[in-house]
């Protein structure tokens, strides 16, 4: 594996991630970036950050309505499944927004796609919660 190149302004992987988040806030300032990309690209990019976005808020929605549908369940077990939706659902929110300038910054700079495990993640931990929330409902987990 080729050693990683520190970004020239900022430096290193605490400085890449500290730049990557100023960018959240000042996005206008990836246009002093390589070139602008086909706009289809660009657009495709924002329906992806919007389809994450719609994800996070599935999983609140998820979050609050295991807190309030499971009452007879236990508290601990309904507070942490509840806990782990609403969770998910920010880190997913906040994952949307870094991916959608990390895609953005490599197009403009003609440069692969970055590559995440993150979607993977998401869908295990959607996946294992899930299952645990259909073996309370079957087995009638009581508090």
């Amino acid at each position: 594996m080729a050693p990683r190149e520190a970004h020239p302004v900022t430096g290193g992987r605490l400085g890449d991630a500290v730049g990557y988040v100023r960018l959240w806030f000042a996005p206008e300032r990836l246009r002093e970036e390589g070139d602008t990309p086909d706009y289809r690209f660009s657009l495709a990019n924002e329906r992806t950050f919007l389809a994450w976005l719609r994800t996070a808020m599935a999983l609140v929605g998820g979050g609050f309505a295991v807190d309030q549908f499971l009452p007879d369940t236990g508290r601990p077990l309904r507070l942490t499944l509840a806990l782990v939706l609403l969770a998910g659902g920010a880190v997913c929110a906040l994952r949307a927004i870094n991916h959608w300038i990390r895609c953005e910054r490599a197009m403009r700079r003609g440069e692969d796609l970055p590559v995440s495990r993150f979607p993977v993640t998401l869908g295990l931990a959607v996946g294992v919660v899930a299952l645990l929330m259909v073996i309370v409902v079957a087995v009638g987990w009581g508090g």
